[in-house]
C-alpha cells in the first residue's frame, strides 16, 4: 500500500502531522510506503516563496489584513473564486507526481493541496480515496470540498459544524490531530526536572512561540524573569535566532533558573516538567498540551485560525488568555494559587485529548483501502 501526503510549510503543524502519520506507518506496518510532498515547493520554489513569504509578512506586519481575508474566505466570495481558479491551474502540477507515485490513498494536511486534489477528482483526472486531517480546532470552509472521502477532525465537538456545512456524518472521523508516539511516553515530573537540571519543588512556566518564535515572547519572558514569582522558566524560541539572543541577554540579569531552547523535538520532556504553558494556540501545540494535561495561558494568537482555536479553549474552560503582557505575572500568580481552577482545566483537557489519533487514522486508512479492494 502506498500513501501520498501533501503538506505545506506554513508554520510547522501541517508538516508535523504528516511526519507523525509517516512515522507510525513505518513503525507498525511493513507493507505500507508513505511519501510526503510539500505541495507548494513541488509546484515551484518561486511560487512557494511568494505564497509563504506573503503569508509570513501578513502575519507579522499586517495581521488585520490576514484576519479579514480569513473571515471573508469563510463565505465563498471573490477570494475563494480566485483561489479556486488558481488551484485549478496548479492541480495539473500535482497530477504529475500522483501519476508517478500511484498512491492507494492521498492525505492532505493543508487546505491548498486539498482543493487541488478535489478538483482533479471532480474532473475525473484521478480516482483515488482522499483524506484530509484538519490541523486546527476550527473547521474553516477552506477545509471543506467535494470529493473528500474522509474528514479527520480534532474531536466530536466539531461534527455538528461540518454536518451543518453539508458534510455527511458518515465520512467524519473525530480521531484528533496526530501526535508523535514519542510524545505519548509518560515522563514523571520529578524525573523530567532532574534531567533538565531544574529544582524539583519550584513551579515551572513553559513559554512557547511555535516553530517561528512569533508573538510577544520577549515581553512575557522579561516580565516573569524579573518578577517575584517563585518559578523557573523554560522558553522555546523556534527558528527565531534574534529572539533567542535577546532572551539570553535578559537571562544573564535574572536570578531565576532559566532554560532557553531553539526549535526542539523534545517538547514531551519540557511539558512533562512544567506546570503552566504560555503559548500561541497552534493546533499541534494545543493537541500536545491536552495530552499532557498542562493548563494553558493563551497569548499572541494569529488572526483567523488561532483566534478560533483560542475561542474553543476558552469556551471549554481549558485556558485563560492575556491581551497585554503586562498582566502575565498576576495571571500566573492567580493560577498557581487556584488549585481548583488548575485541576478543572486539567480534567477538561483529559476529556478532550485524543492521544491515539495517529493509530486510529492509520487503522482507518488500512480499513478503507481493504474496503475499496
Amino acid at each position: 500500500m502506498t500513501i501520498l501526503i501533501f503538506s505545506v510549510s506554513a508554520g510547522k503543524g501541517h508538516n508535523k502531522a504528516s511526519e507523525t502519520i509517516k512515522s507510525y506507518f513505518e513503525k507498525h506496518y511493513s507493507n505500507v510506503k508513505v511519501i510526503i510532498i510539500d505541495a507548494l515547493k513541488y509546484i515551484g520554489p518561486s511560487f512557494d516563496k511568494i505564497v509563504i513569504g506573503s503569508y509570513l509578512i501578513a502575519l507579522s506586519k499586517k495581521p488585520i489584513i490576514y484576519d479579514k481575508l480569513y473571515y471573508y474566505s469563510e463565505y465563498k466570495n471573490g477570494i475563494t473564486v480566485f483561489t479556486n481558479k488558481l488551484n485549478t491551474l496548479l492541480s495539473v502540477k500535482l497530477k504529475k507526481v500522483i501519476n508517478n507515485v500511484k498512491p492507494d490513498v492521498i492525505i492532505c494536511t493543508h487546505p491548498f493541496p486539498l482543493e487541488m486534489i478535489s478538483i482533479l477528482k471532480e474532473k475525473s483526472k484521478i480516482n483515488i480515496p482522499l483524506c484530509t486531517i484538519i490541523t486546527d480546532y476550527a473547521p474553516h470552509t477552506l477545509w471543506l470540498y467535494d470529493n473528500v472521502d474522509m474528514y479527520i477532525i480534532p474531536n466530536e465537538d466539531f461534527i455538528n459544524d461540518l454536518t451543518q456545512k453539508g458534510i455527511s456524518k458518515d465520512i467524519i472521523y473525530p480521531y484528533g490531530i496526530p501526535i508523535s508516539e514519542e510524545f505519548l511516553k509518560p515522563i514523571d515530573k520529578i524525573k523530567a526536572r532532574k534531567e533538565l537540571k531544574l529544582d524539583e519543588d519550584a513551579a515551572i512556566v513553559l513559554i512557547m512561540g511555535g516553530g517561528l518564535g512569533m508573538g510577544n515572547i520577549k515581553s512575557i519572558f522579561e516580565k516573569i524573569a524579573f518578577s517575584s514569582l517563585n518559578v523557573q522558566i523554560i522558553v522555546c524560541t523556534g527558528l527565531n535566532n534574534k529572539l533567542k539572543n535577546q532572551l539570553e541577554k535578559i537571562k544573564s540579569s535574572s536570578n531565576k533558573k532559566i532554560l532557553i531552547y531553539e526549535y526542539t523535538d523534545n517538547v514531551n520532556l519540557l511539558m512533562s516538567a512544567s506546570d503552566i504553558l504560555i503559548t500561541k494556540p497552534g493546533g499541534l501545540t494545543i493537541a500536545e498540551a491536552l495530552i499532557k494535561n498542562i493548563p494553558i495561558i493563551i497569548t499572541s494568537a494569529i488572526p483567523g485560525q488561532e483566534e478560533r482555536n483560542s475561542n474553543y479553549l476558552l469556551n471549554n474552560g481549558m485556558a485563560v488568555r492575556i491581551r497585554k503582557s503586562s498582566n502575565i505575572v498576576s495571571i500566573v500568580n492567580c493560577l498557581m494559587k487556584n488549585k481548583n481552577k488548575l485541576n478543572s482545566m486539567k480534567e477538561i483537557e483529559k476529556e478532550k485529548a485524543k492521544p491515539n489519533a495517529a493509530e486510529d487514522i492509520c487503522k482507518l486508512l488500512i480499513k478503507y483501502k481493504k474496503t475499496c479492494d
